[in-house]
């Protein structure tokens, strides 16, 4: 009897690493976006918070900025320019309120993650990406790469952050 509970625990502890070596392969899409043949890499959204944002306008969303431990020890330093090797990665969802949090305030107030929108990466190399700052950029959308046209606008929107190596995202400590 004891050993067939441990066969079952082995059964199960197989399945689950089956299922997730298989949601962890989703998160990497092998197609290269264009322009910079930069791809989703590896196990990307296991990495560390940066920081937080909800950009308003046209976008209207919330956004986590996560970064490789090249990156996030880069920004904890404050280490600028950046080190090749660095990879940050921007996750966006849509920006909704929360009726279901909204009630136990008692009014409005509650905004939460909606649909996600899009992942954006900027990879550090300083010889492969001379031409644009040293970063190379990607844009993604349900694991597929933007178009040509959209990778083409990364670089001339980031060169107001020069000064900051391109980047826009400052490092937000734990309190």
């Amino acid at each position: 009897m004891r050993g067939l509970a441990y066969l079952l625990v082995a059964v199960v502890a197989v399945t689950c690493g089956l299922v997730y070596m298989g949601r962890a392969s989703a998160d990497t899409g092998g197609e290269a976006a264009p322009v910079f043949g930069v791809k989703l890499p590896p196990g990307y959204r296991d990495w560390k918070l940066i920081s937080v944002a909800h950009e308003e306008g046209n976008n209207n969303d919330i956004r986590a900025i996560l970064g490789n431990d090249v990156a996030t020890k880069a920004y904890r330093e404050g280490k600028l320019p950046f080190p090749d090797g660095a990879i940050i990665a921007r996750i966006a969802w849509s920006y909704v309120p929360s009726a279901e949090n909204n009630k136990v305030f008692g009014r409005a107030q509650s905004f939460v993650a909606g649909a996600p929108t899009n992942v954006q990466l900027e990879v550090k190399d300083s010889k492969k990406y001379a031409s644009t700052g040293g970063w190379g950029f990607a844009q993604f959308k349900d694991g597929k790469p933007a178009d040509k046209a959209a990778h083409e606008t990364c670089f001339p929107c980031h060169v107001p952050a020069k000064a900051n190596d391109f980047i826009f995202t400052h490092y937000a400590p734990s309190p």
